[in-house]
């Protein structure tokens, strides 16, 4: 039986590098729009993995398919681990990411070296169309930046610094980014995850 996964989210550049990991999986990969499905959804989780399933739970509601939602975000450690699940909501929804790149350098100002340390940490949950509920995440380790660099990427890509690259996250190439990203890491794992469950119901 062939599936349409039905991915929860209106960002082109996110379906771009999710067709890209998961095309070999045989299913057609839609969006949220593309699936005719999108239900007001309030992301009020206390982690990245709850607030990826409740995305996920409400598209699969309206649609029924495999429906995969992830909730990523920057996790800072000097600053208890801010942005985190707020990071798209930090400093107020409509905030430029160019001001909250620019406080989050401020608040560090003390900060030398691995007092830096930061990530990107993405949780991909998955309803199949029975219901189960299934869950993968990563991380993009790294260091905040003294300033903001590149323009490749959004949000808070270039103010984490990768060391192994010796630049930050938004002056990598697509390609170089695919293989070390949070997303790009879990959608990965994910995609074995599915192959699996695939597999077992065939």
């Amino acid at each position: 039986m062939k599936h349409r996964i039905v991915f929860a989210t209106g960002n082109a550049g996110k379906m771009r590098e999710i067709r890209m990991i998961l095309g070999d999986l045989g299913c057609e990969v839609v969006s949220m729009k593309e699936a005719g499905a999108e239900p007001e959804i309030v992301e009020d989780g206390k982690s990245f993995a709850e607030n990826a399933e409740i995305k996920a739970r409400a598209v699969w509601k309206c649609t029924g398919d495999i429906v995969l939602a992830d909730d990523s975000g920057l996790v800072v450690d000097y600053i208890g681990g801010e942005p985190g699940i707020y990071s798209a909501r930090y400093m107020g929804e409509d905030t430029s990411y160019e001001i909250k790149n620019r406080n989050i350098i401020e608040r560090l100002a003390g900060a030398q070296g691995q007092e830096r340390s930061a990530r990107f940490q993405c949780n991909i949950a998955a309803v199949l169309p029975d219901g189960r509920v299934l869950h993968t995440e990563a991380v993009m380790e790294g260091l905040i930046a003294e300033q903001p660099a590149g323009s490749g990427g959004f949000g808070y890509d270039p103010i984490l610094y990768i060391p192994e690259f010796g630049r930050t996250s938004a002056e990598l190439t697509i390609e170089q980014k695919n293989k070390i990203s949070h997303r790009g890491k879990a959608l990965e794992a994910m995609k074995e995850v599915l192959k699996k469950a695939l597999e077992e119901e065939s």
